[in-house]
């Protein structure tokens, strides 16, 4: 078996973890205040499907530089963190209600994301690139779970 497609497979085992959401939690979600400038809400699950492709492409490109060598798994340890973080923010934050939590989890993985692409860099410039999407968009989530904060205190 290749290993871009283990890599894509764990992809999308993990964020199948995404769905383990009960509708009474996207309700609670869904009576919040929104900031008015937030547009692209229909658009977040095609842009989490862009960020999680090319984060596998990332992943797969540092594996077949050094397959199986130490740093390479210490490296795939670190991209599943990552997408642990990132899975978990949604459904944890719904199920506790809390914005705080989303806030820390997405804040978390802007931290790990910049970590990654700062050790992937010197083993690939095209791997730490396809890790872009991710920082250009975890701070984005991150800000906009900010702004509900301070639109929904009591939910926080």
């Amino acid at each position: 078996m290749q290993s871009w497609m283990v890599i894509g497979a764990v992809t999308f085992l993990i964020a199948v973890g995404s769905f383990f959401i009960t509708p009474r939690d996207i309700k609670w979600f869904a009576q919040l205040s929104r900031p008015r400038w937030l547009v692209f809400e229909p658009l977040i699950p095609l842009i989490w499907t862009v960020v999680f492709i090319s984060g596998a492409a990332s992943a797969s490109i540092v594996w077949q530089k050094n397959p199986g060598g130490l740093v390479s798994w210490l490296l795939m340890g670190l991209y599943l963190l990552l997408e642990i973080i990132t899975v978990a923010y949604i459904p944890l934050m719904l199920r506790l209600r809390s914005l705080k939590t989303g806030e820390f989890f997405g804040a978390a993985g802007v931290v790990l994301g910049v970590l990654l692409t700062l050790c992937v860099l010197p083993i690939s410039g095209l791997a730490a690139l396809f890790l872009i999407p991710y920082l250009v968009w975890s701070p984005i989530g991150t800000y906009t779970t900010d702004e509900l904060i301070q639109l929904n205190p009591e939910d926080a």
